[in-house]
């Protein structure tokens, strides 16, 4: 049952607020049958999401989002039914984890010279895994009254021209497909209508990300509209791509969809779930 999947979530692996046990707990709450977890360039969370999934009779899906830099621009993409102890994804990862933390730095030196101190020490506190993401000093800067809410900080501090602004520099985009096509896995662009890219640069993305090896894309994600599912639809038709379905859920208080108001797949779609190699990744 195509409506039953959600194949992108996060833990406190990354930038989530639920353990890899609270998070499969929260899941069979919503109803979900088959879950992934995708934590941003990290897989500590999967062994502890396995375990509790097999407690709850849960069909888990190993998973991560690789972070891309694409024509300037930040772009997601899922690995799904990867294997996490793959060596060469572990080395692409690891160099996006040390830029993680040079850019934490970043952050937290514009963030002070802008009035703002302490921001790198309050990241790590909030965090509670290796990652540090541009989310954990969000949550600083609300905790500061900075602003009313995570979104609003996003757009006060944390884009483009913005006092705690630091470009990306992470993975290419045929880097990225390479190491999770390594670790047996399915590459998905993640939440495509999040991305500043005219028509004719997402054209290109997704023929760059298809001929790289790259077989999805998520039509049904939390930060999509009906106007973005429609569209992303015929997009996924038009490029031979498989639709997958995802929450992107990071914990209630965060702006997008509850799994539970997650829609199904429209008709027409071929699921990723259906694809030819996906019971052969797992």
């Amino acid at each position: 049952m195509m409506d039953l999947y959600d194949l992108h979530t996060h833990t406190t692996a990354s930038d989530g607020s639920l353990s890899p046990t609270e998070l499969v707990t929260h899941a069979c709450e919503c109803g979900t049958e088959v879950l992934a977890v995708t934590d941003h360039d990290i897989t500590d969370g999967l062994s502890e999401a396995i375990a509790a999934a097999n407690d709850a009779q849960l069909t888990f899906v190993p998973g991560i989002e690789v972070s891309v830099t694409w024509a300037h621009q930040t772009i997601h993409v899922v690995g799904l039914h990867i294997d996490p102890d793959n060596a060469e994804l572990q080395t692409g990862i690891q160099k996006l984890q040390e830029y993680r933390n040079w850019r934490a730095e970043e952050i937290s030196r514009k963030l002070e010279k802008a009035g703002i101190p302490g921001a790198l020490d309050a990241a790590k506190r909030i965090s509670k895994g290796k990652i540090l993401s541009r989310t954990h000093f969000a949550h600083f800067l609300v905790e500061q009254g900075h602003a009313p809410s995570m979104k609003q900080v996003f757009k006060k501090f944390l884009v483009r021209n913005k006092p705690g602004y630091v470009s990306g520099d992470w993975a290419e985009l045929e880097d990225a497909v390479g190491w999770i096509r390594a670790a047996g896995g399915l590459a998905v662009i993640a939440h495509p209508a999040r991305y500043q890219l005219s028509a004719n640069k997402m054209r290109q993305m997704l023929a760059a990300f298809r001929d790289c090896g790259g077989v999805g894309i998520e039509v049904v994600s939390g930060s999509h509209g009906a106007s973005d599912i429609q569209r992303f639809t015929h997009v996924a038709e038009y490029f031979g791509l498989y639709a997958s379905r995802g929450s992107d859920y990071h914990g209630k208080e965060t702006s997008y969809a509850d799994p539970r108001r997650l829609p199904a797949l429209p008709d027409g779609c071929r699921p990723v779930w259906t694809h030819s190699d996906w019971y052969a990744a797992s």
